[in-house]
């Protein structure tokens, strides 16, 4: 695939494929589209339409395809190749496109076959095809990707771009604090008492009174001892929370924007002379 300039009011991309097959699914799914079939065009090749196969194109009488393809404005060396691939039978489609429907155009001829020129090139070159000679040995590089070709009467753009920075929240981690009950045993000593009752007997001798002679009676003591009694307080010894410390900080943010340069040449002064 190869850039192109057309002169028409429209935009063009032209992609090869090898079988008609290809070529007329992909004509098909572009006209769903919406395209309108005067603005496809596909040229079909083979030995006896202008160029002699395994040779390089020279300039043909009658439009051949080396002609044909100068109507698109097409590179010279690109025109070598396409003109080699159709006088081997491939078939060259080409559609007029806009900037709406540009990028659909592309991915539909992609899907359906496309051929990667360059390697092709360099295929047929392998096999002993002279091909495009420039002045130098390297032969020259084209772009692999569908290109289109601008309408000359169209105006240039002029485009530049601006930075834009922003802020947005980013999360670094967090601090939790929880809380759990833990048990720890301890020990304390405690001195207890106890009373018990005991029974004391001892020999009197004694002359007995009179109010005490004969006389029923009952005596008794109880017996008292100290248990430990435990009982415990809760008290708050430390408050923990969570707070926020806002720190301000410069950040120099570097990038690159672009913008377009427009080169005029005016050579009118050159004609007057």
């Amino acid at each position: 695939m190869s850039d192109n300039t057309s002169m028409s009011r429209s935009e063009y991309v032209t992609a090869f494929f090898d079988s008609e097959a290809e070529a007329e699914a992909a004509i098909a799914r572009i006209e769903a589209e919406g395209v309108p079939r005067d603005l496809i065009r596909m040229v079909a090749g083979g030995l006896d339409a202008g160029l002699e196969a395994g040779t390089a194109a020279a300039e043909p009488q009658s439009k051949g395809f080396f002609g044909m393809l100068g109507e698109l404005f097409m590179p010279e060396d690109d025109r070598y190749v396409y003109a080699e691939g159709l006088s081997r039978g491939g078939f060259l489609v080409t559609v007029g496109t806009t900037s709406a429907n540009r990028d659909r155009i592309l991915d539909i001829l992609d899907d359906e076959g496309t051929v990667d020129m360059d390697a092709r090139e360099e295929s047929w070159r392998a096999e002993g095809w002279a091909g495009y000679q420039t002045t130098s040995e390297v032969a020259p590089q084209r772009t692999t990707a569908l290109a289109t070709s601008t309408d000359t009467d169209a105006p240039i753009e002029v485009v530049e771009e601006s930075l834009r920075v922003g802020k947005r929240d980013v999360d670094r981690g967090r601090v939790r604090v929880r809380s759990y009950v833990v048990e720890t045993p301890i020990e304390e000593e405690v001195s207890l008492r106890s009373k018990t009752v005991q029974l004391e007997r001892k020999a009197v001798d004694r002359p007995v009174s009179a109010g005490d002679a004969f006389v029923d009676r009952t005596i008794e003591a109880t017996e008292t001892a100290e248990e430990a009694v435990v009982s415990k307080e809760a008290r708050v010894t430390e408050e923990i929370s969570l707070g926020k410390a806002v720190d301000t900080r410069t950040e120099t943010v570097r990038d690159t924007v672009r913008r377009t340069e427009v080169e005029i040449e005016d050579e009118r002064d050159d004609l007057k002379r």
